[in-house]
């Protein structure tokens, strides 16, 4: 597996990154997730770089241009509630992808341990596309794989993206241990060494979905 980490270069990402860590800043939830939009989107430029463009003629009011455009067939997924400020930024850059939506959580039991239950998966086929997979925290990797063996339970994609802005390495390590090694690269802002008992991120930043869209029962 192929992993590409933005923060590796100076850019406005490292200011958005910044942000969605910093205690104080978190308190604003809309700049919380405005920070992941643009965060999606400066990810999705960067994926659109390496994507499959052939000249094409463009009507003008005065002539015909050439024109390079992309011919890949897109598919944006994302998992819910912390994927969707992501896939917002995301789509604003591939207006014409098409998306799906998976709800994934972790149901914990004794001794801090969890499993990953998939409650709803709304997708169309995969087959022959580029997917696009996003979550803004990779902690063990247990939520992307299970997310992408359920999308793929029929078809496979052309090639998969994983957009993760902030992934552990224990994360990155169950990723390429599970998913297809020669079709798949995983887009991350930062790496972060540690995990808690409960397989929180540290430094990390928190509950994305909380700090985006406010605490849950």
């Amino acid at each position: 597996m192929k992993i590409i980490n933005l923060s590796e270069k100076n850019s406005a990402l490292n200011n958005f990154m910044a942000e969605i860590r910093d205690s104080v800043t978190q308190k604003d939830s809309m700049r919380f997730r405005v920070n992941l939009e643009r965060i999606g989107a400066i990810f999705a430029y960067e994926i659109s770089k390496v994507l499959n463009y052939s000249a094409k003629d463009v009507q003008t009011p005065l002539g015909i241009a050439k024109c390079s455009t992309c011919d890949d067939n897109i598919l944006i997924a994302s998992i819910m509630r912390a994927g969707l400020p992501l896939h917002h930024g995301m789509l604003g850059i591939f207006d014409k992808a098409q998306n799906a939506f998976i709800a994934a959580y972790r149901k914990y039991g004794k001794d801090n341990r969890f499993t990953i239950h998939l409650e709803y998966a709304s997708s169309p086929s995969v087959g022959g596309k580029i997917l696009l997979l996003a979550d803004t925290m990779l902690a063990t990797g247990s939520s992307l794989v299970l997310t992408y063996n359920k999308l793929c339970e029929n078809e496979s994609p052309l090639y998969t993206h994983l957009i993760c802005p902030i992934a552990s390495t224990e994360g990155i390590e169950y990723l390429s241990r599970h998913l297809p090694h020669k079709s798949t690269t995983l887009w991350v802002g930062a790496i972060d060494e540690e995990l808690t008992i409960k397989s929180y991120i540290v430094p990390g930043l928190g509950d994305a979905g909380d700090l985006a869209y406010g605490s849950k029962l």
